[in-house]
């Protein structure tokens, strides 16, 4: 087993004021050689954004990007049509593919918003575009993980581009439990969005992270009150 530890300290801030951004890799201003990606996983960034505010239209492409509110209300609007709100208990996927514009912006104003964002490199170049949310309250287990993300279409979650599997878990009172990878030369990154955990011997405190790859499983140790998420990628292009 290998594995590497990122304190929440050590990740790239930006602060315009209307936006307060944390990058776990190199990502806009934020360039650090050892934090470019985690295998498929190029993007985790955690941002706060003022009441009313967000990021005007932009284009992406040849990405999957996956918006997780954890606090308040994202509205979106896009190239294909797509208008919406995506809010705590759902998730947002969008498949780039060819070409796709969107905005993002704080529904909310008189409330901040806080949601992560990952972008996952995809195993299809050029798909169609594609956009998708769900609530997923149904997929919800206490003191357990549960998946809300796969490359299966027919899976109860969401799916994406690749061979990746997101799972949440939500501990109301210290648990342990096990999780074991889905395919051979994957590697999961672990990102603790509230409370302690513990995993192969290493402590997690809130958004602190763990890479762990070159292995079939690990068992991961939460604390009450706590939430994580773990993100499943290949680690190899």
């Amino acid at each position: 087993m290998k594995k590497t530890f990122h304190p929440s300290e050590t990740r790239g801030k930006a602060n315009h004021g209307w936006l307060d951004a944390k990058h776990s890799f190199s990502f806009a201003q934020f360039f650090n050689p050892e934090r470019i990606q985690f295998g498929a996983l190029r993007v985790l960034n955690d941002d706060v954004i003022a009441p009313g505010m967000g990021f005007g239209t932009h284009p992406h492409n040849n990405m999957e990007i996956i918006t997780i509110p954890l606090k308040g209300a994202l509205e979106h609007k896009d190239s294909m049509d797509n208008i919406g709100v995506v809010a705590v208990d759902e998730i947002q996927v969008m498949s780039a593919g060819t070409g796709v514009s969107h905005s993002e912006y704080n529904k909310n104003k008189d409330q901040p918003l806080n949601l992560l964002q990952l972008w996952v490199l995809p195993n299809q170049q050029n798909v169609a575009p594609r956009y998708d949310q769900k609530n997923i309250k149904f997929l919800k287990k206490t003191n357990a993980l549960y998946s809300v993300i796969t490359p299966n279409h027919d899976d109860a979650g969401m799916w994406i581009h690749q061979d990746a599997w997101f799972h949440l878990g939500d501990f109301n009172q210290k648990t342990t439990v096990p999780y074991s990878l889905h395919k051979q030369g994957n590697g999961v990154y672990a990102f603790m969005i509230e409370g302690r955990a513990s995993i192969e011997g290493e402590s997690l405190e809130k958004r602190d992270a763990l890479g762990v790859w070159e292995t079939e499983g690990f068992s991961i140790t939460a604390e009450k009150n706590s939430r994580i998420l773990l993100v499943e990628v290949p680690m190899k292009l």
